[in-house]
């Protein structure tokens, strides 16, 4: 993260990137666009975890019955996290979104 002056600079530029960040595959946008903004690249990485995530559950929904329940487990929980971090991305907060951020973590581009 960057500290000082210019951190207000940063978020302010990359905020909309951030936001997409969770609007499903508009996720890569701040991690190609913004790929320098650390902002951008910190909701970017959580919001491509949080995709891959809800196409994962989406595959598993072709096991009958029991994947129509993780199915909606899936959305249940996409839905909060993409709110979430929406809103954090929109207010300029680094937010960590729980296992969500651990993985992320450890994405490098």
């Amino acid at each position: 993260m960057v500290q000082g002056e210019n951190q207000d600079g940063v978020i302010k530029e990359a905020k909309i990137y951030a936001m997409a960040a969770y609007w499903g595959p508009l996720c890569i946008l701040p991690l190609i666009i913004k790929k320098d903004n650390a902002f951008a690249v910190f909701h970017g990485k959580q919001g491509l975890v949080l995709f891959i995530f809800l196409v994962g559950g989406f595959l598993f929904n072709i096991i009958p019955w029991l994947g129509a329940i993780v199915w909606q487990v899936v959305l249940f929980v996409y839905v909060f996290a993409f709110l979430w971090g929406t809103l954090q991305a929109l207010m300029g907060n680094y937010s960590k979104i729980p296992i969500v951020f651990d993985i992320a973590d450890k994405i490098s581009l």
